[in-house]
């Protein structure tokens, strides 16, 4: 009888079995090398990569006292067309940080799920949490796995946030589409719509804000961005879809339910409208 191991039906291979990093990123490029994003390329005769995939727009971040908060709007859109009026660009990265995705969204979403499954494998190895800090470098170097994809035109550039446990506060980062890491200060904007969020949040953004103050900093920004960018949504209360918004804190991370956003929503458009900023 041949007792080779690789006779065993159901057996895992060595890889599985072998000690090695707590990086999920790290085990799958040596396993599974093609299953990773940036090692895949654009099918040949395509001359415009950009229409291979929607384009999620504006995400917004704010950190408010005790915490930080992340948002974005509800559009997709590909070239001057629509392509979703209800995609969702936020997500939970872990249980204290969240991550929000502008750029090519099919690439976008890969990246998501598999720097959530990285977070939850450092965990399980490690027996503990990554510090947030760390957490924000997995991702640049994530972003810097997928620069051959980004040279094609198929670029994403996340927002992420999170509540540092060690410091007890609210942190944002940014990257560029290279794998670049920045720590932004109070609140911040990526996406096509982010110029003119970002003008906003500088007019209303306050120290000391709660987080109800935040969900109304945050939606307005979301609301002149879409006011000046056809490729970012604003509130569509006739379908009912609102932005997803998020608060991390030490509590966690919470989505905040639509029938506040709606709320806060109509608030600002009566405000807006009895300053007659509204025609």
């Amino acid at each position: 009888m041949n007792l080779n191991a690789d006779n065993f039906a159901g057996r895992l291979p060595d890889a599985f079995l072998r000690p090695g990093s707590s990086s999920f990123v790290d085990f799958l490029a040596e396993y599974a090398p093609d299953r990773l994003p940036g090692n895949r390329s654009v099918p040949a005769g395509v001359t415009d990569p950009a229409t291979l995939s929607p384009h999620a727009t504006t995400i917004v971040a704010v950190t408010f006292d005790g915490g930080v908060l992340l948002a974005g709007d509800r559009r997709a859109t590909a070239g001057p067309m629509i392509a979703s009026r209800s995609i969702e660009k936020v997500f939970p990265a872990d249980e204290y940080s969240a991550v929000g995705i502008a750029g090519s969204a099919g690439i976008g979403l890969e990246l998501v799920r598999l720097f959530q499954l990285e977070l939850e494998h450092y965990e399980k190895i490690e027996g503990s949490l990554l510090s947030l800090t760390g957490k924000a470098n997995r991702l640049a170097t994530m972003l810097r796995g997928n620069l051959p994809m980004a040279m094609q035109g198929l670029a994403v550039v996340p927002l992420f946030a999170g509540y540092d446990l060690d410091k007890g506060t609210g942190r944002i980062f940014s990257y560029d589409a290279t794998g670049g890491r920045y720590e932004e200060h109070e609140h911040h904007g990526v996406g096509s719509g982010s110029l003119f969020a970002r003008g906003a949040l500088k007019k209303l953004w306050r120290r000391g804000m709660d987080a109800d103050a935040a969900v109304q900093v945050a939606v307005e920004a979301l609301y002149d961005a879409a006011d000046d960018d056809s490729a970012t949504g604003g509130p569509d209360t006739v379908r009912g879809i609102f932005p997803v918004v998020a608060t991390v804190s030490v509590d966690g991370y919470q989505r905040i339910e639509d029938a506040e956003i709606s709320r806060v929503a109509e608030q600002i458009v009566a405000q807006r409208r009895e300053r007659g900023s509204i025609a």
